[in-house]
């Protein structure tokens, strides 16, 4: 279905080849995986499917690829449109319509399909996805997960041969991601559909693919059955670093498989300690606050208190409302009910400098912070708002993901490069609260991690509070001192990070659910009780 021989290609001023010599085939009704650092060109190499790379976007390919037969070289795009379904990054870049509905019948109106089938697929789709409830919503009004399931939607009703998504759960708590994932892994047996799909959060994924292709760095690749391909790996879902750390005789890609090889471990006794935090005084305070958009409701007289150091993280359904709370604690948003106070002063007041020292916002798109034509400027310009050392904010992002170019134009960096840069320019001031919604969509194991470190750091060093909205439930497992659950706008629980995480299967980590009923959320929390 999908053929590549000897492809390379190198962008226009890159420093390196983003892919070199790379052979492979994908057979019809097979799903692969491809993975990588952040920035090491699985978008790219997901856009040459359908010729976006280098019809749309320039640069120089060698070798030839092949859809079903037809020549990527010979023919654009939108020749392809009936064979390839793409999904982006970014599924706001991709809507041409305002509507739900018009949104997913809006390809097929394009190619004069006949009206019945268009409202025929339009219903499954809608199905499909869960997307019935918001079928006539308007798109802006959206979470960025349902935005997530629109574009999927817009895609799957073309009934394309080749599915080719890039990172389609970032934006999805965990039951949705597992909706979706289990829809491809259907559409691949049950219609032979070819999924092609990059992702960073390996976790939920590769028990579900055939093959990984994964890109390492200088245009090099490996190929195949993702046991084979994750057993030398650097980048591994925690069910592998687990397997890795206990010396386990076999790598298991699932939950299950797991469970049975450290069967074990589990029946034997260990002493276990939990660490509370000392109370600090109060830097948020949300009382009774409620947020309507128009007849819909999405906080409904929440409160709650968060402390200095204390890292909180706001977790729920998509649509739950997370958003909506972090907007008003910022001062974007204005409560309908109720108030919300950060140093006992209302944030929607706060403006200019004296906003940029009291809070640090990165929102869902980190694009909207961006507005300089280069890297360099953009680092430079936040090393003179905030007054620090010039080269500061740059040495930061180099922290997070290295090999950045200084003169890159924002626009022409990954989603996780250019997150990593929001990161750096708001980290780099030194706020005395740090807000962060969904700040790990397109970052890799390894970037995550330097990332979960500085706002540890942040954290415990100035003694000021994180509050972050996120479905990334390693992150929160590896980072957060407390968990606010959220759904349809009320505060369902509110606890200690290892009380909510283990009383909700579906939002457990990994290492939790393989080591039940232990009280382990992390793959070093079970090395450092078996060292006890």
């Amino acid at each position: 279905m999908i053929k590549f021989s000897n492809v390379s290609l190198i962008y226009p001023h890159s420093t390196k080849t983003i892919i070199e010599g790379l052979t492979f085939s994908i057979q019809e009704g097979e799903m692969v995986l491809v993975m990588g650092e952040t920035g090491s060109g699985k978008t790219s190499l997901l856009r040459l499917i359908n010729g976006l790379v280098p019809h749309h976007t320039g640069g120089i390919l060698a070798g030839d690829i092949s859809v079903d037969g037809i020549s990527t070289r010979e023919v654009k795009p939108g020749s392809l449109a009936h064979i390839v379904g793409i999904v982006g990054q970014n599924p706001l870049n991709g809507f041409v319509t305002d509507i739900v509905e018009e949104e997913l019948a809006f390809g097929m109106e394009a190619l004069n399909f006949p009206h019945d089938v268009m409202r025929k697929r339009v219903e499954e789709v809608l199905d499909l996805l869960g997307l019935n409830a918001v079928r006539h919503r308007s798109i802006a009004t959206l979470s960025g997960g349902e935005q997530q399931r629109v574009a999927i939607g817009a895609a799957l009703v073309m009934h394309p041969k080749v599915l080719v998504l890039d990172e389609p759960t970032s934006a999805l708590d965990p039951i949705a991601a597992e909706e979706v994932l289990s829809l491809l892994h259907r559409l691949v047996h049950d219609l032979s559909v070819t999924v092609v799909i990059a992702e960073h959060r390996l976790e939920r994924v590769i028990q579900f693919v055939d093959r990984i292709i994964y890109i390492e760095g200088n245009g090099e690749t490996a190929i195949g059955p993702a046991e084979e391909v994750l057993k030398t790996a650097q980048l591994v879902p925690p069910i592998i670093r687990l397997a890795r750390a206990l010396n386990l005789s076999e790598v298991g890609t699932s939950v299950r498989e797991v469970r049975r090889l450290t069967e074990d471990i589990r029946s034997q006794t260990f002493e276990t300690t939990e660490i509370m935090p000392a109370e600090t005084s109060v830097v948020i305070e949300v009382n009774e606050l409620t947020i309507n958009y128009g007849d819909q409701r999405a906080l409904k007289g929440v409160s709650t208190k968060i402390h200095a150091g204390e890292i909180v993280a706001v977790m729920g359904r998509n649509g739950a409302g997370k958003s909506s709370l972090l907007h008003a604690i910022v001062g974007s948003q204005l409560p309908t009910k109720g108030q919300v106070r950060v140093h006992q002063k209302d944030p929607a007041l706060l403006k200019g400098a004296d906003r940029r020292r009291s809070i640090g916002y990165v929102p869902q798109e980190p694009s909207d912070l961006l507005y300089a034509q280069s890297v360099r400027a953009e680092c430079a310009q936040a090393d003179r708002d905030n007054e620090i050392t010039e080269g500061s904010t740059f040495a930061f992002l180099s922290r997070l993901v290295p090999h950045i170019s200084q003169e890159t134009h924002p626009n022409d960096l990954s989603e996780g490069q250019r997150l990593a840069l929001v990161l750096s320019i708001v980290l780099s001031g030194n706020p005395e609260l740090l807000v962060l919604d969904e700040p790990t969509r397109g970052l890799d194991y390894q970037a995550k991690n330097l990332f979960a470190l500085a706002l540890k750091e942040y954290a415990s060093t100035f003694n000021r509070p994180v509050l972050l909205a996120t479905h990334d439930v390693e992150l929160v497992a590896e980072l957060a001192h407390r968990v606010l659950f959220l759904a349809e706008g009320d505060i369902v629980a509110d606890g200690s990070t290892l009380d909510v995480l283990l009383s909700s299967p579906a939002f457990a980590p990994q290492v939790a659910k393989v080591m039940s009923p232990k009280p382990w959320l992390t793959v070093s929390d079970v090395v450092k009780a078996m060292a006890q």
